[in-house]
């Protein structure tokens, strides 16, 4: 039987302690950037975290200490071959979001694009100081494909959420404290002891109740309450 943490690549980072899976973006270089290889690379982590009852939460961050992740690699978007192997690839957004397992977003630099949904689509988002947040794709000519105006709304409310992509400006991390975007804003050599801390409790507690929370919380922004 394949161990989660083999699902490891040059790029993403596995690592499983105490019940706790650490999955890390590493390409700083980039900005973190997932190519389709990244992606696909989420996905089968996605899809084994669900299925690996060691795994009872999820951290998601970023390599280095300038970005969390800046969405998808524009430049490796080439590798599809025709516009319809680019309409059926897996997507990351959408492999993260069939996650069962509470997954907290330790966000360490910039979240753009794709990487803002990423960090929306995480049930818990904690924030550095040094945290900045934007979707700008806007100014491409496109908005994001990958949730994000729902999850944005959801988590901002319409009008902060209709500031972010329609100007596709930046916010700091403060502003996104006070949106409701993030939970907590830490400093930067504090993000991911509180995020470890955060997943220790988490993970204590009976992991259906958790997975059950979950499953409620989302039904809580998808469905009437009667």
């Amino acid at each position: 039987m394949t161990r989660i943490t083999d699902l490891a690549t040059e790029h993403i980072g596995v690592a499983l302690q105490d019940f706790v899976l650490t999955v890390t973006l590493q390409r700083p270089e980039k900005l973190n950037a997932v190519t389709p290889e990244m992606s696909s690379a989420l996905e089968a982590i996605a899809h084994a975290a669900n299925d690996d009852p060691e795994v009872r939460v999820v951290i998601l961050t970023g390599a280095g200490d300038r970005a969390f992740c800046a969405g998808s690699d524009i430049r490796a978007l080439d590798q599809y071959g025709t516009p319809w192997e680019f309409r059926n690839r897996m997507d990351y957004c959408d492999a993260l979001h069939r996650l069962r397992k509470p997954v907290i977003a330790a966000v360490n630099g910039y979240a753009l694009g794709g990487g803002l949904e990423t960090s929306l689509i995480c049930d818990i988002r904690l924030a550095s100081e040094t945290a900045r947040f934007a979707a700008p794709e806007v100014k491409l000519g496109w908005i994001g494909g990958g949730g994000m105006t729902a999850f944005l709304a959801a988590a901002a409310g319409p009008s902060n959420a209709a500031v972010m992509t329609m100007t596709g400006d930046m916010i700091d991390a403060e502003t996104a404290l006070r949106w409701g975007i993030v939970s907590e804003v830490l400093p930067a050599d504090g993000l991911m002891t509180r995020a470890r801390e955060l997943a220790a409790v988490i993970a204590s507690r009976p992991p259906i109740a958790i997975e059950t929370a979950k499953a409620n919380l989302r039904a809580a922004y998808n469905m009437p309450q009667e």
